[in-house]
């Protein structure tokens, strides 16, 4: 029974105080703007340090209130701005406090309020916008900062109105002013662009980051600087071999990572230089030679060290529970130097233990570390050198597999166009990999809703399928089943469709495959090609799919699938008349495949052929001026010569 009468007790010592708050709330209802002023004055010296206040007034519903009064035009400036200045008092109590703020729409109405012409009460509303936005349980997309927005501050001349803040006395303004061309020129070529010929008494933009970035200047200074000529060389405003990124920009940013910096400096140094080298070859050979890079990011895996030089306790606590940050800023800086140079890729894989720490990472229990791990894996596996030799011995594919099992879909894109790569015919780990169960995984990933995802899926089913017995071809169509074939045959994204076209050339492949898939699919298959060829589709797809077409050809009893169909026939007699040559030469090999000299039942085949008018167009195309296409018309006429 003492647990009933909890509640009671608790309500009537929360009525008692909430009694004894109200009638700071019944004032602001007043019919006299002068008493409301009055009275919310009274009520930002109650809730001042005191979060008992706080929370009561929140409950009595004296936000919904105040913030009425904030946008109602009648109010005085002086009373919008006290009622700012108590909602930012509120803001500075609990978390709650914050979410009940931001259930009122508390953040349209204060940015709503930066318009207005008044400083005080627009210093009021920043400063109670900063309070909301530094609270943890704010989502950070509610002040989203894309591109819409940089260019709404772009347009409102945001960059003329910062840029001489670069030159104030106040350090703590040029840093405000540094860190707000960084978020502006990120990914915005527009912006980018403009900042390049911004001149700063006499100075130029560029040459003022480049003075920010020395080495006498303080870290974070440099590190920011360093961020905003990374983001204008990513946005092409400046380019990857002008001296102030390969004589300052990247060597800043390789300090930034040495083992003497602290720990955050390191994570964005190197996560900054990942995004500067990641598209450009001469910056990740540049970089993988400066100052060691290569073996002074191992220690990012040892950190904190045993003979750790943190004095100060609470910094090494800080240290542990961050320290997963410098091994995801590792694995991204790698996934970069190695996106390209064999050489780099050899040296990274060589340094101690890399391929364990990788293999680690893949089932650490943060999500950014996982993705970072597979994406540097899968940078790494560019290399056939690596896929025959370090991934074997390592048995990379098992824990990959393990990760593909269940796993987000952005970690989900990076390890299955992974193991496209472990996939092909001369990796060692294809043989495993098919053992341990990756066809319905695969063919699961095919009926994904991320079009990723599901080109990755086919993708790596037309690489298992290259050249492969017909057991494993048999199991591919088998657990893809022909209805879901088609599905992809129609897929909207053309990468689907030229992937499944690619898998379906793959399962074709060599006479007795052939045979036995057109044997018990042959009507579908044939159904599928009709469809593709009278479609809308490019160039490309056509030529895919006249090769299928020319593999079924190839067929001992398949033939007579497309010999039997005469709407087909007419398709490719068509197709060797077509303007481009590409699409000629595939139904060329239509042609020469269907009257093969040696083969049984060539002479009726060359028969209808010629009824049709194949061997006119033949002596047409023989006289091409293309080598190619005149060659194989040649070779096909001697057929019906011998």
């Amino acid at each position: 029974m003492a647990c009933l009468l909890e509640t009671p007790i608790r309500m009537s010592v929360l009525s008692e105080v909430t009694a004894s708050s109200r009638h700071y709330v019944d004032r602001l209802f007043d019919p006299d703007p002068q008493k409301v002023l009055q009275g919310v004055i009274d009520m930002k010296n109650a809730v001042i340090g005191n979060n008992k206040q706080k929370a009561n007034l929140i409950v009595l519903g004296a936000v919904p209130r105040l913030l009425y009064l904030l946008q109602q035009e009648t109010s005085s400036t002086e009373l919008k701005t006290e009622c700012a200045v108590v909602l930012g008092s509120l803001a500075m109590g609990t978390e709650n406090n914050v979410k009940s703020l931001l259930d009122c729409h508390i953040i349209p109405a204060l940015l709503q309020g930066l318009l207005s012409p008044d400083l005080k009460f627009i210093e009021a509303c920043l400063r109670c916008l900063r309070t909301i936005f530094t609270s943890p349980v704010t989502p950070e997309e509610l002040l989203y900062t894309g591109p819409d927005h940089q260019t709404i501050l772009f347009n409102h001349g945001a960059v003329q109105n910062i840029a001489h803040l670069l030159t104030s006395v106040s350090y703590k303004v040029r840093m405000q002013a540094l860190k707000c061309f960084s978020v502006l020129a990120f990914e915005n070529p527009q912006v980018s662009m403009t900042l390049v010929n911004v001149l700063v008494d006499g100075e130029l933009l560029p040459q003022i980051f480049v003075k920010m970035l020395q080495r006498d200047k303080p870290i974070e200074m440099q590190l920011t600087s360093a961020k905003c000529l990374t983001y204008m060389c990513r946005a092409g405003a400046i380019r990857t071999d002008d001296n102030c990124i390969v004589l300052k920009t990247l060597p800043c940013l390789v300090r930034m990572c040495s083992k003497e910096r602290l720990l955050e400096e390191r994570v964005e140094g190197a996560e900054t230089l990942a995004y500067l080298i990641e598209p450009d070859v001469e910056l990740q050979r540049i970089a993988s030679i400066t100052d060691h890079l290569i073996a002074m990011l191992a220690d990012y895996f040892k950190y904190p060290s045993s003979v750790s030089a943190i004095t100060d306790i609470k910094r090494l606590d800080h240290d542990l529970k961050h320290a997963h940050e410098l091994r995801q800023a590792a694995f991204k800086l790698y996934a970069s130097l190695g996106a390209n140079d064999e050489d780099i890729r050899k040296k990274i894989i060589e340094t101690e233990n890399m391929m364990d720490r990788i293999v680690t990472g893949l089932s650490e229990s943060s999500v950014k570390v996982r993705l970072a791990a597979v994406r540097c894996l899968h940078s790494l596996s560019r290399s056939v050198q690596q896929l025959r030799t370090s991934f074997q011995d390592h048995a990379v594919w098992k824990p990959l597999m393990k990760v593909l099992q269940n796993a987000p879909d952005e970690i989900l894109v990076v390890a299955s166009s992974m193991l496209c790569n472990l996939l092909l015919e001369f990796s060692p780990s294809k043989e495993p990999i098919l053992e341990s169960g990756a066809v319905e995984l695969l063919c699961g990933l095919t009926q994904s809703e991320n079009p990723a995802l599901r080109v990755n899926g086919i993708w790596a089913l037309m690489n298992m399928a290259f050249q492969a017995e017909q057991k494993i071809k048999a199991d591919i169509l088998r657990s893809l089943s022909t209805e879901q074939l088609f599905r992809l045959l129609s897929d909207s994204d053309l990468n689907v469709l030229m992937k499944t076209l690619g898998l379906l050339r793959n399962l074709l492949s060599t006479r007795p495959h052939i045979d036995k898939i057109m044997s018990t699919h042959g009507k579908q298959i044939m159904q599928a090609v009709t469809l593709i060829l009278e479609g809308e589709h490019n160039i490309e797809v056509k030529e895919q799919t006249l090769c299928i077409l020319a593999n079924i050809a190839d067929g001992t009893t398949a033939k007579e699938l497309i010999m039997t169909n005469d709407d087909i026939l007419q398709k490719i007699k068509y197709y060797m008349g077509h303007s481009h040559v590409k699409l000629q030469l595939a139904a060329m090999f239509c042609i020469s495949n269907l009257i093969w000299n040696e083969e049984e039942g060539s002479q009726e085949r060359q028969d209808k052929l010629r009824d049709m008018g194949i061997v006119d167009i033949l002596h047409k195309l023989s006289q091409s001026p293309d080598s190619n296409l005149c060659d194989k018309a040649k070779t096909a006429l001697q057929q019906y010569l011998a």
